[in-house]
């Protein structure tokens, strides 16, 4: 790890005096909010999370976990990114509207509880991604992003989350639950719903046969649904007969329609658009 990557983190999160964390529970939020609670006094700090349909119970949970190891308080926010018609319509630019509708009510909260700032935890590489609208909607609410502004990269972010021993350090990305439901066809709270028990019991049904996936997706695509997983768990599905085709057998049985296939998970910033 670069020499002086965490004082430079340190010094821009002391900078702020008092901040609420927009706290998915990911390694990057995570880093921010550990930053926090090392730089300011307890009562300084606050992370929050939007608790919607489109965040994994599990997610939470495990948000949960890491906001009490860390000492700080969580803040659960309802949100309503399904009453939003740009969001519901997921034409391409559903995270604006969703980024719009949380860190509103992220502001809101910070607002009334006296923070001056609502920080993110975007990094320096997401700001070289081709297609973020979410980072439209960061910059019109006026939001702090300390892993960019001291320029930190993924690869920082994980080297000092690991020496800071979060348990989060080595978790793969986990967006949210729309991420998997593939442009121009709509987010409604059913198929959140369905992707969820979806995702839930192709990891049960691979723990069977002794495949434990780091990364796993069940996208609704336009037509069919495909599941994703990667290219170790993906090589194990293929060397036992039958298994593939259990698994979309058994996700047509939860409800999920036309053709299915399981295929290797490939990262978001490789995947061609949907």
């Amino acid at each position: 790890m670069e020499t002086g990557i965490e004082d430079r983190l340190l010094a821009r999160v002391r900078e702020l005096g008092a901040v609420a964390v927009a706290f998915s529970g990911g390694v990057d939020s995570a880093l921010v909010l550990a930053a926090a609670a090392r730089a300011l006094p307890g009562d300084r700090v606050l992370a929050a999370i939007a608790d919607s349909p489109s965040l994994a119970r599990a997610e939470l949970a495990a948000a949960r976990g890491i906001a009490a190891g860390l000492g700080v308080e969580l803040a659960e926010v309802a949100t309503g990114e399904l009453a939003v018609p740009g969001y519901r319509d997921n034409a391409g630019d559903r995270c604006y509207f969703c980024k719009r509708t949380v860190l509103d009510a992220i502001g809101a909260l910070a607002l009334r509880r006296g923070f001056a700032h609502v920080a993110t935890g975007t990094h320096a590489d997401d700001h070289r991604a081709l297609h973020r609208p979410g980072l439209r909607a960061a910059r019109e609410l006026r939001v702090v992003e300390p892993l960019a502004a001291a320029g930190l990269g993924k690869a920082e972010v994980r080297a000092l989350a690991a020496a800071w021993s979060l348990p989060v350090a080595d978790k793969p990305s986990t967006p949210c639950l729309a991420s998997r439901i593939s442009v121009g066809v709509p987010v409604s709270l059913g198929r959140l719903g369905l992707v969820e028990r979806a995702e839930i019991a192709v990891g049960a049904r691979l723990a069977e046969a002794g495949i434990r996936p780091r990364d796993l997706r069940v996208r609704l695509l336009g037509r069919g649904f495909r599941v994703e997983v990667d290219g170790p768990a993906h090589v194990a599905v293929a060397t036992r007969p039958g298994l593939a085709a259990a698994v979309v057998g058994e996700l047509a049985g939860l409800g999920l329609t036309g053709p299915g296939e399981v295929g290797a998970y490939r990262a978001p910033a490789l995947a061609p658009p949907p």
